[in-house]
């Protein structure tokens, strides 16, 4: 227990802007950092969870304008949004879990189950237990008693994590409520976008910690202690990248990738992406991953790029790391637009313009980080899509709000006949509501492989 607070409490004495000057260049991640056990992770995460419906959950359902929040899930099928509300360890609804947020006169929010079993502490099951049909009515009397004039049930034609309540459960829900209470549903959807993609200043405290996580494995695989040249290939760095996360008791979010580059390829200032997959490293290959991870409940999204030294060279090219400089470029460009009130729209659109008046071929697809790898929030670009991105791309900017600032560039290599080249960048980013923190540094240094 005392190794759990020392590190928690160490990790909660750093703060966001004290981070502002160490992180505000790039960084290279030195040394890996203690990785709290399944076990240890229980206090830090549920004190994070209790402070969030504590403290910023009665400020969103002002927000929002919603008197109660009902989350219905059943074993098995739950709402994903009930895995950021309720205690660990927590591996499922029991049967059906019917969870209650009323706000009160006051503005806090009273919070319980109408279930069989309690939630921990932090939900207080108001059913004495009986069959079904009496727990769905008992659902119906505890609203009447509260009388609210908006419910917010978690459905949504746009947002995925929005939506989480399911036809069947929906419709049970209707069949017990009289008519008035029926016509008072209304889409949870802000409430929901809102709740997942702000993180609260425990969180930021502890969000660093995932990230150089990640960072610092990434470092591990581009080194000579993972590669050989002329003998490991992609896969193998792929492989090594998912069971060294699976070793550290950390859940990747999806399978890590790497690709290859390679002098003589044929490419062009058209391609959408360049790099090739299956491939034995040799040397002189620009090599590229991309992982992600969660730890602590905070999900982190991070791509850097690699070289492997040829035999008579002892240093990356000049021309690769003024192409890291040009990626880190386009980085400040997209974090200069950030500003609060700003759509993903508006802010993609600014950096396209400012990319190209500054003569640097780029491609933008930001997005937002959190409970999720893909959280929902402002869109800032997408792959395939270099022009607004419909209803996601409309979501404003919010202060305390983590993203991963992604995409690309593309430039000419000198040193290989002016072949084209892409470096492609994703690092982890905090939005305080004036300016834009890297959370564990960037990349701004290539990982040499001798």
């Amino acid at each position: 227990m005392q190794r759990i607070l020392g590190l928690f409490l160490s990790l909660c004495t750093i703060s966001t802007p004290a981070m502002a000057e160490e992180y505000a260049q790039g960084r290279q991640i030195s040394a890996l950092p203690d990785v709290l056990s399944f076990r240890e992770r229980v206090q830090p995460i549920n004190d994070m969870v209790t402070d969030r419906l504590d403290n910023l959950l009665p400020e969103l359902m002002r927000e929002a304008d919603l008197d109660m929040w009902l989350v219905i899930n059943r074993e098995y099928g739950e709402d994903k949004l009930f895995y950021t509300l309720v205690p660990q360890p927590t591996f499922a609804a029991r049967r059906t879990t019917l969870l209650v947020f009323s706000k009160q006169a006051d503005g806090s929010v009273e919070r319980f189950s109408v279930s069989r079993y309690p939630i921990g502490e932090l939900y207080p099951t108001v059913w004495e237990g009986g069959t079904k049909a009496q727990q769905w009515q008992r659902l119906a009397e505890v609203i009447a008693e509260r009388d609210p004039k908006r419910i917010g049930i978690n459905v949504s034609e746009d947002w995925a994590l929005a939506d989480g309540l399911s036809v069947g459960l929906h419709k049970q829900l209707l069949k017990v409520l009289p008519g008035k209470y029926q016509e008072r549903l209304v889409s949870a959807e802000k409430l929901v976008i809102r709740w997942l993609e702000t993180r609260s200043q425990k969180e930021l405290n502890v969000y660093p910690q995932a990230v150089t996580l990640a960072r610092r494995v990434i470092a591990e695989a581009f080194s000579n202690k993972v590669i050989t040249p002329g003998v490991t290939t992609t896969k193998d760095v792929e492989w090594y990248l998912r069971e060294r996360f699976e070793e550290l008791q950390l859940r990747p979010w999806f399978q890590p990738y790497v690709n290859i580059q390679r002098q003589g390829d044929k490419t062009s200032k058209d391609d959408v992406f360049i790099g090739e997959y299956n491939r034995t490293i040799l040397p002189g290959d620009i090599i590229h991953t991309d992982v992600g991870i969660c730890y602590l409940n905070q999900c982190t999204d991070t791509q850097e790029m690699g070289y492997v030294l040829k035999l008579h060279e002892t240093d990356v090219p000049a021309g690769l790391k003024q192409a890291m400089a040009t990626g880190n470029r386009w980085q400040d460009i997209l974090t200069s637009n950030f500003k609060s009130g700003l759509t993903g729209n508006e802010i993609l659109a600014n950096t396209i313009k400012q990319s190209k008046a500054a003569g640097i071929v780029s491609s933008t697809y930001t997005h937002p980080l959190g409970f999720v790898g893909h959280a929902p929030g402002p869109t800032i670009g997408m792959w395939d899509n270099q022009g607004p991105t419909p209803i996601q791309g409309d979501w404003k900017l919010h202060p305390n709000t983590v993203y991963a600032i992604e995409g690309n560039i593309k430039t000419q290599l000198p040193e290989w006949d002016n072949q084209w080249i892409q470096i492609k960048l994703e690092q982890d980013a905090v939005f305080d509501g004036k300016q834009v923190w890297y959370l564990a540094g960037r990349q701004t240094q290539w990982h040499v492989i001798r």
